[in-house]
């Protein structure tokens, strides 16, 4: 079908469809849950909830993560993302993470108000080769200014006790919080 016959929202998604699928191909070829393992909708807690990250969620992530990008450079260790993020880059990103969960190759939750109106932040629960782990979780939240819902210890304690419940983890790790960067990037990785 020519693509000027196409609306615009139609174009868009079937790009981002072709990018994203050979996106996830590319990125973690292993699962690293069982097959048979359901990965959870939803965690909810008192003042917040996670749920799937979805392309649906473009306008209020890309919201979320921009106002809060000098936090999130304070957070992680030696991390470029999100300079220069633009909404099309933002929307790829979401997509590439909506298949990988889809195809439990890593989990991409987005942290929402209860009525789902705002995001908070994201927790995103990986494969990693570093030996002696079998995740690694990096999680970002709005700034204290921006929100008094959701702050990064709270969300870090609050999956800590889910990943111990719900997953089927042995020893996941949260880099920077667990140990220190350096040490996270010297770790010796095995191969798969």
């Amino acid at each position: 079908m020519p693509s000027k016959l196409l609306s615009p929202t139609v174009a868009v998604l079937a790009m981002l469809f072709a990018c994203c699928t050979q996106a996830a191909l590319a990125q973690s070829p292993y699962p690293f849950v069982p097959a048979d393992f359901e990965p959870p909708e939803t965690m909810t807690q008192e003042t917040y909830r996670m749920r799937m990250l979805s392309v649906a969620d473009v306008i209020k992530d890309y919201d979320a993560v921009m106002s809060s990008e000098a936090y999130i450079k304070v957070l992680w260790d030696n991390v470029s993302w999100p300079t220069g993020l633009t909404i099309e880059q933002n929307l790829i990103d979401l997509g590439w993470h909506q298949k990988e969960f889809q195809r439990k190759r890593s989990f991409a939750y987005t942290i929402t108000d209860l009525e789902d109106d705002r995001i908070l932040g994201a927790v995103y629960i990986n494969p990693t080769r570093k030996v002696g782990h079998d995740a690694v979780i990096y999680l970002w939240t709005r700034p204290a200014d921006q929100t008094d819902l959701v702050a990064p210890d709270m969300v870090r304690e609050d999956v800590r006790a889910w990943l111990e419940k719900a997953w089927p983890f042995k020893n996941p790790v949260f880099p920077g919080e667990d140990m220190p960067w350096d040490d996270w990037y010297a770790l010796e990785e095995t191969k798969r």
